[in-house]
Order: structure tokens, then C-alpha cells, then sequence
């Protein structure tokens, strides 16, 4: 057993999500205009995002009971935000629905959390095209805001204006920062997604780690179109400028490729995170100069491809910084930063984090990645275990998470993530890494995508099927591809299947059960 400790880092702090906002608030200035940008479109300073807040809180409070699950089915704008920090401070907890995993994904999210309300736009709904899709959820409330905000009386208008924008925090329950302040929900890439809780304290935990080691501040100007539901896209997108007093432009889908480099360039953003997939599409759609004024760019969720930094090295002299991190820990666990880069390592680990190397019999390049630190979830709700909390733990003890990962750790400290367990295929009675052999597919056809998944196979235990979006990859290339880097034939695909796009989820992930199901019905 290998034992890793970042350097030391005492999180302290009793704030929860509303009181890290109205401290914001009086650190940055109420009026700072344009502090916030979103694609309704509208521009908000701290103090109207703060009215927003309260308000949104108190109307959800008409709909729901404290302590409640409330659904939040809402885009990347500034009154999802509002509403989520809202439900938190009246005491409810907002559970972040990917309106991007159909109707069985929602309706299996909200089972597992006990959801019976969920907050909504039509608006949103329609231009989504998802109207059919929330209505046909069974057992839930769809509470429109549109309906909601006609409930906002004169009382209320009263107690906001004259009392709660002044002082905000005796106009709220007492907040405890060990409560739950989200729900968010595993991808599902891998079986039924899990509940996350995750409470003030682990998420400003990781705002507070990830500000120790990057300079972010005023001066910075943060794009984040990955969806406020994704973990990344909450704690670094979203909650990072908020504390920070960066300024944030949220936009509404990270699948916009040609209109995300242009509203880069209009808006001189400075900073941005992404997946390896949607930065390689970013910089296909890009000119020269729509990344100008970018001074960090930060890729996580998959491993980063080599071909995706080597062209935004190359075309707009970016050097893209490769982090790690699961929705259990809020999520960043491991960051490389401008000054301390070691590529093909996913950096160090994020000051508090600990963590363990446990072996794994069959597998000699890594062992299984536990963690615990300030930044870990409270626990999980499970499918077959709704609204029941099961706290955090692993082989190593109480409190640790598993992260199911196969990592090893340099003598600086750098960590390199070899791959899921769970993405190991047992060929002929070896342990072959999938990550491998996506990454002979790489080497073979830089400018493709590939996903390898595998099947029972009577004779060799389970056999590799590569699905590709290059219909010239053949499996000579591939082999020749395995030799210059050093991997076993065994890793070499019995199969390749050529699609024209490979399945994504939500989140920027390729969707491998769905694969999986494909290559077993093939």
C-alpha cells in the first residue's frame, strides 16, 4: 500500500453557499455591473444575483416543505444558480438533474434522491425540445418558475426590499455547513447514476483548494458552458468566480462548437474548462485568434488526448493543463498548474487530499486510488436505497472514498491515472487496460475518436471491441501502432466498428454502457 499526502491545509471555514455569496457581495461591491453574463441574455452584478437569490429562495419555499429533495431541471443561467444557492438557504436541497440523460435517467435520479417536486422552465422545456420527456416522469411535481414568480406578493416584495437584500443573513434559517447543499448524480456511464450529497463544507472546500494553487480573481473572466449539473461545471465553472469575484459568462451548451471560440473572443475570456472531446472540437471551429485573450485552460472529466494538446500548443500557443477529479470529492482531487506541468500526469494532488495506492491482483502498472480530504461527499444515495445516506467508505477505513480508478504516483508527486478498474478487460487471463488500447487507436489515427468496450468470450474470457470514427483504422495499424508504443497485442481489438460519431453524455463523456450494449448486440 503506497500512502500520498498534499501539502498541509487547514479548511476551516463555516460558511455555507449563501453566506460564501453575501461575503462575495461585500468583498467585490453590490452594484460591480456586469459581474455575471448568461445567454437569456442579461448582466447582473453581485447585489441583483443576491435579489435573485432570495427571491427565488422564498418562492420555492411557497412549494416546497424544509429539509425536501427539490429537482432543479433548469440550464447554465444565472437564475439557475439563484436558485440553487436559494433552495439551500431556506433550508431545502436542490438535486441537479441532467436533462441530457432522456426520461429514464431523470426518473431514475429523482427515485434515488426522493425527489417529488422539480423546478423547471417552460420556457427552457421548449427550446430543449424536453417538454415530453419532464412531463412523462412519473411520481413529480413540475413546478414552472414562470407560474412561481406570479406568487412573489406584495408581502414578499416588502420583506425583500426593505429587509432581506440588507440583511440577508437574518433573513434566512441559520445555515449549517456541514448540511447538504446539492445533490448532484453520477453519469451513469457505468450502471444507475448515484445520488452525490455533497454539503457546504466539501464544496467550498474544493473552491478554497483550487484558489490555493491558481490565482484566480477580479482580473479574471471565466467562460463556462459545462452544465451547472456536472460537478465540474458547479464547483469550477460556477462557484470559483462567485468566491473569487471573477467575472463569469455562462453559456448554455457545450456542444455550440463554433459559437463558444467567438463568444471566447467578444468577451475576452481568461479562463476556461473543458473536456478533452469538446476542447478538440473547440479548437476544429476556432480562428487564430478567438483564444487570444485565454490564459488557462483547464481539461478534465476523460484523459486528455495528446493530439488535443498538441493543437492548441501548436495553433494558439495554449499549453492545456490536464486535472482529475470524481463528483464524490466536489470534484477536483489533482491539478496541473502553468508553473508545474508534467504532461501525460494529471498534477498533484489539491492541498488537504490524501490519499492511498491499494494493490489490485493482476494488475502490475498501478494500484486502486482512495481518497478522503476536507472536499469529500457526506455520502451516497443509492438506486435501491432511496433517500437513505450511506457514508463515505473503502478498504482502507471509515471516511475514505474509493475512486475505482488505477493511478500511479511519481517521486514529485505527479499523479497518472491508468484507468477504471471497471475498464479493465481479463484477456486469455491477463488484465488489459482499455485506456490502452484507446490510446493505440489514438496513436494509429491522431484525428479520430475511439472508445474501446469488451464482451464475454467463451474462449478468452472477454474480447476488445474498438469503435472508431476513422473508417480507414484497420488492425495493422493499429498493430504497428502498439509496437512504437511499447503495449502487448493483447490489447488489440478483435473488432472495429466505425461510426460516424460515438455516443456522448451530458457531461462530455462517451456514453460506454451504451457501447458496451451495442458491441453485445453486434
Amino acid at each position: 500500500m503506497t500512502r500520498m499526502t498534499s501539502e498541509t491545509f487547514n479548511f476551516r471555514s463555516g460558511e455555507t453557499l449563501f453566506s460564501a455569496l453575501v461575503s462575495a457581495t461585500r468583498c467585490y461591491g453590490r452594484n460591480t455591473p456586469g459581474q455575471w453574463e448568461d445567454q437569456k441574455p442579461g448582466t447582473y452584478s453581485y447585489g441583483e444575483l443576491l435579489k435573485m437569490t432570495l427571491a427565488l429562495g422564498r418562492l420555492a419555499g411557497k412549494v416546497s416543505a424544509p429539509g425536501e429533495h427539490v429537482g432543479v431541471l433548469m440550464p447554465n443561467m444565472a437564475a439557475t444558480v439563484g436558485l440553487l444557492i436559494g433552495l439551500s438557504a431556506f433550508g431545502r436541497v436542490p438535486c441537479m438533474l441532467n436533462y441530457t440523460a432522456g426520461n429514464e435517467g431523470m426518473q431514475s435520479a429523482c427515485q434515488t434522491a426522493e425527489v417529488r417536486t422539480v423546478l423547471t422552465s417552460r420556457v427552457f422545456l421548449i427550446k430543449a425540445g424536453l417538454v415530453q420527456q419532464a412531463e412523462a416522469m412519473r411520481d413529480v411535481r413540475l413546478v414552472y418558475l414562470e407560474d412561481l414568480r406570479k406568487q412573489f406578493n406584495l408581502i414578499d416584495k416588502a420583506w425583500l426590499m426593505g429587509f432581506a437584500l440588507w440583511l440577508p443573513m437574518a433573513a434566512v434559517p441559520k445555515g449549517d455547513p456541514e448540511a447538504p447543499a446539492v445533490v448532484m448524480f453520477t453519469s451513469g456511464s457505468e450502471g444507475k447514476p448515484k445520488g452525490v450529497v455533497l454539503s457546504h463544507r466539501a464544496l467550498l472546500a474544493n473552491v478554497a483548494q483550487a484558489m490555493h494553487v491558481f490565482p484566480f480573481g477580479p482580473g479574471d473572466s471565466v467562460l463556462n458552458a459545462l452544465p451547472i449539473f456536472h460537478s465540474l461545471g458547479l464547483t469550477a465553472g460556477t462557484l470559483i468566480p462567485l468566491v473569487s469575484g471573477a467575472r463569469l459568462v455562462l453559456y448554455t451548451s457545450p456542444l455550440h462548437f463554433k459559437a463558444i471560440p467567438e463568444l471566447v473572443r467578444d468577451k475576452g475570456c481568461t479562463v476556461m474548462f473543458g473536456t478533452s472531446t469538446f476542447l478538440h472540437h473547440y479548437a476544429r471551429h476556432a480562428e487564430a485568434d478567438d483564444f487570444k485573450t485565454m490564459k488557462i485552460v483547464v481539461a478534465g472529466a476523460e484523459k486528455l488526448a495528446d493530439s488535443v494538446r498538441k493543437t492548441w500548443r501548436e495553433r494558439f500557443g495554449i499549453e492545456v493543463l490536464e486535472g482529475y477529479g470524481v463528483t464524490e470529492t466536489a470534484p477536483v482531487l489533482a491539478v496541473n498548474l502553468p508553473d508545474d506541468n508534467r504532461p501525460g500526469t494529471v498534477g498533484r494532488l489539491m492541498p488537504g487530499v490524501e490519499a492511498r495506492l491499494l494493490p489490485v491482483p493482476g494488475i502490475e502498472d498501478g494500484a486502486e486510488l482512495h481518497v478522503r480530504g476536507p472536499n469529500l461527499m457526506s455520502g451516497y444515495y443509492r438506486h435501491d436505497a432511496p433517500g437513505v445516506l450511506e457514508p463515505p467508505s473503502s478498504a482502507v477505513g471509515a471516511g475514505w472514498h474509493n475512486t475505482g480508478d488505477v493511478a500511479t504516483l511519481d517521486a514529485d508527486g505527479f499523479v497518472s491515472i491508468k484507468g477504471r478498474l471497471k475498464r479493465f478487460a481479463k484477456v486469455a487471463g491477463e488484465m488489459v487496460s482499455l485506456e490502452v488500447v484507446e490510446a493505440i487507436a489514438r496513436a494509429a489515427s491522431s484525428e479520430a475518436t475511439h472508445a474501446a468496450t469488451c464482451v464475454s468470450d467463451p474462449a478468452r474470457g472477454e474480447t476488445i471491441v474498438l469503435f472508431s470514427t476513422d473508417p480507414a483504422l484497420t488492425r495493422d495499424r493499429l498493430a504497428a501502432a502498439a509496437r512504437s508504443l511499447g503495449s502487448p497485442e493483447l490489447a488489440l481489438p478483435k473488432r472495429i466498428v466505425v461510426m460516424e460519431n460515438l455516443p456522448l453524455l451530458g457531461t462530455g463523456k462517451i456514453d460506454y454502457m451504451r457501447l458496451k450494449a451495442m458491441a453485445e448486440a453486434s
